[in-house]
């Protein structure tokens, strides 16, 4: 999968996990808790729902690495290559 194509996923989830909230001014490098309404049981929605849709498993210890969508995209490009 090309890294936009892990973006659109990644918008994806978040709006069917939070279907109100506007992700059309995300800024990349910024935290995803700054710009939108998410909170650790979101969050924990998103990793299940990569786990769940993409086989992706993430260890708790690099939940930081999806803090924003560039550094969601550069941890997941690899683990979604093949997709």
């Amino acid at each position: 999968m090309t890294a936009e194509g892990i973006r659109k996923a990644i918008l994806e989830i978040i709006r069917d996990i939070l279907p109100d909230e506007d992700l059309g001014s995300l800024a990349p490098d910024k935290t995803f808790r700054e710009q939108i309404n998410l909170d650790s049981m979101d969050f924990l929605d998103i990793v299940m729902e990569l786990r769940k849709r993409y086989s992706i498993e993430v260890p708790e210890k690099d939940y930081p690495n999806l803090a924003t969508m560039n550094s969601s995209v550069g941890y997941l490009m690899p683990k979604m290559e093949r997709l």
